[in-house]
């Protein structure tokens, strides 16, 4: 699998951005990815010593066709919560100021 296989993208919400500060991010990757591919592409991309890799299969979700009554599914994906070591830090978004 190819690295941007892999890890996707990040996931930013008021839960992900609480957890950075316990060290844990939070990235949408392959279905197919293991936590093994996970762990090194991680310390791969960003440099960081990965500790743990949880990893959630989540399920794709019913749609509305606009202007009709047909329904359709999104496709069920997967998300990995990655720890790291402590100090530390994966940058994911532009701080304004």
């Amino acid at each position: 699998m190819k690295l941007n296989e892999i890890i996707k993208k990040p996931i930013i919400t008021e839960k992900s951005v609480q957890a950075e500060g316990q060290n844990k991010y939070t990235f949408e990757v392959g279905v197919k990815a293991s936590k093994g591919a996970i762990a090194e592409v991680a310390a791969k991309m960003f440099g960081v010593e990965v500790l743990d890799v949880k990893t959630y299969i989540m399920p794709g979700k019913k749609r509305r066709i606009l202007k009709s009554r047909r329904f359709t599914k999104t496709p069920k994906w997967k998300k990995a919560v990655i720890e790291i070591k402590k100090g530390q830090k994966i940058k994911l978004t532009e701080e304004t100021k």
